[in-house]
């Protein structure tokens, strides 16, 4: 018998590749897509509106004045009862224009102060509160502390040691000093540009309102004391209610006063009294 040949294995046909989807066509770009889109027509360009004039500022009633400007050397303006400068008046050198010595200054303010303190603090001493002075129990014996009276300090509701008793603080200094320190007060505020001069200030009855809308004139800045050479009753009156002004007399100005306000008004009549007094 003829030999069969061997059946070799029969390879199987190569599948067919299954056909790839057509890709979908891209997307168009975005720039392509604005440059479809219409254009938009250009904004109009803003018209600038012609500015408003600024208004001019509402004038007031009360006129201000600018700070007192020496115009001449050792001179100052004189401020009118209305507001306005009026003319200027010469200092005197001697009274105004002094080296600043703040020591001696320093010792004026402290006897001021000094002569205001009441001192009329007071506490018990031992021969002040209740009790008998009697000893209480024997010195030895008892296993107590040995003890005089009851009034005695240690104890509660005894006496005060060395405790403040009423006294007066007020003491005296040279009169050369004294006059010395009003005029250092009377430079420094030459010195610093809150001396004022200014016209009297004409009260014929009591009138606070009437009164203010003068100092309001003068345009005082701050704290103000003004100084009077002989200040009638109906002007210390009118003054009375107005806060941050005050009249004194010129005999009765003192080195705390003028150091203690922010504006020193003096009048050209208690000028002329204060370089007459403080001269000598």
């Amino acid at each position: 018998m003829a030999e069969t040949p061997k059946s070799k294995t029969m390879k199987a046909p190569p599948k067919a590749k299954a056909a790839k989807p057509a890709k979908a066509p891209a997307a168009p770009k975005a720039a392509a897509v604005k440059a479809a889109r219409p254009a938009k027509a250009e904004k109009p360009a803003k018209v600038e509106k012609p500015k408003k004039a600024a208004k001019p500022a509402a004038a007031k009633d009360e006129p201000q004045v600018p700070a007192p400007v020496k115009t001449v050397e050792g001179a100052l303006v004189i401020t009118g009862a209305n507001g306005k400068a009026s003319g200027e008046v010469k200092l005197a050198p001697s009274v105004f224009e002094l080296r600043p010595n703040d020591h001696l200054l320093y010792e004026a303010v402290k006897l001021y102060r000094a002569g205001g303190r009441s001192g009329t603090h007071k506490t018990k001493s031992r021969g002040d509160v209740s009790g008998s002075g009697k000893k209480p129990w024997k010195q030895k014996g008892t296993g107590q502390a040995r003890v005089g009276d009851k009034r005695t300090p240690l104890w509660r509701h005894g006496g005060t040691v060395f405790g403040p008793t009423p006294r007066d603080y007020s003491y005296s200094m040279p009169k050369k000093a004294l006059v010395a320190a009003l005029r250092q007060a009377l430079s420094t505020k030459n010195r610093t540009g809150t001396l004022r001069i200014v016209e009297s200030l004409k009260s014929d009855a009591p009138k606070t309102k009437a009164l203010k809308a003068a100092v309001d004139a003068m345009n005082f800045d701050g704290k103000t004391i003004y100084v009077e050479s002989e200040p009638s009753d109906a002007l210390l009156l009118s003054s009375r209610n107005i806060p941050g002004f005050r009249v004194i007399e010129t005999s009765h100005l003192t080195v705390y006063d003028i150091l203690n306000c922010k504006t020193l008004a003096v009048t050209t009549a208690a000028l002329s009294r204060l370089e007459e007094r403080l001269s000598r």
